[in-house]
């Protein structure tokens, strides 16, 4: 694995739009950089598709676990989340897609799980269309892991029947949920469903009926929502999601891995694997560690502690939150950015990955994305 800076496409900015891609550009900082290009090898390709279906069966594994015996403590949720939860995961309904944060510099050391995007990961058109077309105008004698768009057609028709109305629902305002919705509305489109969009804000719900419609009094029968459940049990029609019909896209029971809380669990249940770090719910691991809340997003309010003290601190809304602790495992440092490989699941299978990097060693949400390629 290594990075090499390259020259951008004179008309890059175009180039992603045309595909999808409106956001290369956040408040005037370049998100989507080609500058520089991340290259692996075919065995550290695979390498990371074995270590990423691995993880995947014990979340798996974990999820069973925790129905099973009933120890919800750590998640802090209610009486009716649980049963939501429990129901879900007994019908095994299906998840469409999550996202492993991975610590790795391609090197003989182990790929090390930081977290898992489990629930709303995005990042997704990036990986699936943007860095795809770069690939094919810029390094056509490459290859890149990214099976991205072929495995969603196929996911959608392997758990969706054809021909079922799915809403695709976003905040109204958000420019990438928003973009990330019309992507895969497209690939469910693709896959032979019928797909329309509403803002999350126009879901309601229709008492004579007893449950969720869109902003036309249409009764939603699948909904994919970019759009947490943690928020969800927040919300004002909570109350109504217990008796809902509604099959929901991710499913109730991605909340038990979309929470920072799991970390320490399959600690528990795989002590010692290679692929992941020590983690636990107090402080009790020494230093170098990383203070965690259990429910945070988009790198805010992650605290990096070492020996001497603060290494690195992020800001955001989350500072009250139950936290976990986690093992630091350093960012490889390539050109003074610290890169985070994003390695994909769709269904069951290991379907690419995209990079984020930063100048410090956290992601955060302004962190640039940059394309990747393999050699054979």
């Amino acid at each position: 694995m290594r990075r090499e800076t390259l020259t951008p496409r004179p008309d890059w900015a175009q180039r992603c739009e045309a595909v999808g891609l409106s956001f290369h550009t956040i408040d005037g900082e370049r998100y989507w950089d080609e500058s520089a290009a991340y290259v692996f090898t075919l065995a550290q390709v695979e390498r990371i598709e074995a270590v990423v279906e691995d993880l995947h069966a014990r979340c798996l594994d974990l999820v069973d676990w925790i129905v099973r015996t009933g120890y919800y403590e750590p998640y802090g949720l209610t009486a009716d989340a649980i049963g939501l939860i429990e129901a879900s995961w007994r019908r095994r309904d299906p998840s469409l897609y999550g996202r492993f944060d991975l610590s790795w510099d391609g090197g003989a050391a182990q790929p090390r799980l930081l977290e898992y995007n489990a629930d709303t990961p995005t990042g997704l058109i990036e990986a699936s269309v943007a860095q795809w077309y770069w690939l094919e105008e810029v390094c056509p004698k490459a290859d890149q892991f990214n099976s991205l768009h072929e495995r969603l057609i196929a996911r959608w028709q392997s758990c969706v029947p054809r021909g079922s109305r799915v809403h695709f629902a976003a905040h109204a305002d958000h420019e990438e949920d928003g973009a990330t919705v019309r992507y895969l509305m497209d690939t469910a489109l693709q896959a032979g469903l019928s797909a329309r969009a509403l803002a999350v804000e126009e879901i309601g719900f229709d008492r004579l009926r007893g449950d969720f419609v869109d902003e036309g009094g249409a009764g939603i029968e699948w909904l994919f929502k970019l759009y947490p459940w943690e928020w969800m049990w927040q919300d004002e029609f909570a109350r109504h999601l217990p008796s809902s019909r509604v099959r929901f896209l991710e499913p109730p029971w991605k909340l038990l891995l979309s929470c920072k809380a799991m970390l320490p669990l399959l600690w528990q249940r795989n002590p010692g694997h290679p692929n992941l770090l020590p983690a636990a719910f107090a402080d009790t691991l020494g230093r170098p560690v990383a203070r965690k809340p259990r429910y945070s997003r988009e790198g805010a309010n992650i605290e990096l502690l070492g020996s001497s003290g603060e290494i690195d601190r992020s800001g955001g809304p989350y500072d009250g939150d139950h936290a976990i602790w986690q093992a630091l495992a350093p960012l490889p440092c390539f050109a003074g950015r610290y890169p985070v490989i994003g390695a994909w699941v769709i269904g069951d299978e290991a379907a690419g990955i995209g990079i984020r990097e930063d100048a410090t060693a956290i992601t955060r949400n302004s962190s640039c994305f940059v394309p990747h390629c393999f050699e054979h």
